[in-house]
């Protein structure tokens, strides 16, 4: 066995590739929020129209969305044997448990939360990504997504799932954010505090800027 696949079959390796791909699906979430903020413009979808229209056509774009969706593959199956390893590691609780002064409960629940993530991933494709590239495929042409986020977001129970799914997403990232960072080991006294800023006001931006989409289209703020 080589000392590459064996990196990545250890212990520390699957923490490297867990990092690794936590980021590339942090600079992901990024660009997804920006794109997705233009409906802010309330223009009626135009810049979150030809934005989306460059996203969805680019040929660059495109061959990096299937690197995303490796990424995402990836990031899960990752997270799964890493909670699965740490459950057989401890497979009798101890007698006196106190976890709670040792690390959060969010630390702790990173598999319940990448569940419950994956839940609503599977969602949010249904409802956007799968329709409008199979019509792409189809007949070559995008479907008008600012019109189905206007018709799907006037459903309350389909926004508090969305809600449920951006409350899980800061969850996820106030933990994830930072644990990358020390995975990785860019982690030093001098800085820690500025990662641990950063880390906590992105997880707070992001989530709260997707949460706040299906809620303005909800209450007619974005139309």
């Amino acid at each position: 066995m080589s000392w590459f696949s064996q990196t990545l079959t250890s212990s520390i390796g699957k923490k490297l590739l867990m990092a690794l791909t936590g980021l590339f699906l942090i600079s992901f979430l990024v660009i997804h929020a920006t794109i997705n903020a233009m409906i802010f413009y309330n223009d009626g979808g135009e810049t979150f129209t030809h934005w989306g229209h460059f996203m969805g056509t680019n040929p660059i774009i495109r061959t990096l969305e299937i690197v995303l969706v490796a990424g995402f593959l990836i990031h899960i199956a990752d997270g799964l044997i890493l909670w699965k390893n740490n459950r057989e590691a401890r497979p009798i609780g101890y007698a006196v448990n106190n976890r709670s002064a040792n690390s959060t409960w969010y630390s702790r629940s990173m598999g319940l939360l990448g569940t419950l993530l994956l839940i609503f991933l599977v969602i949010h494709t249904a409802h956007f990504w799968i329709p409008n590239r199979s019509n792409q495929f189809a007949t070559g042409e995008e479907l008008n997504l600012y019109q189905m986020m206007l018709d799907i977001f006037q459903n309350i129970w389909v926004v508090l799932i969305y809600v449920g799914g951006c409350i899980s997403l800061f969850w996820h990232l106030l933990h994830g954010f930072k644990s990358a960072f020390q995975s990785l080991g860019w982690n030093h006294v001098k800085y820690n505090g500025i990662i641990s800023f950063v880390g906590t006001a992105f997880s707070i931006v992001i989530p709260l800027l997707f949460a706040l989409m299906p809620i303005s289209m909800y209450l007619g703020w974005v139309k």
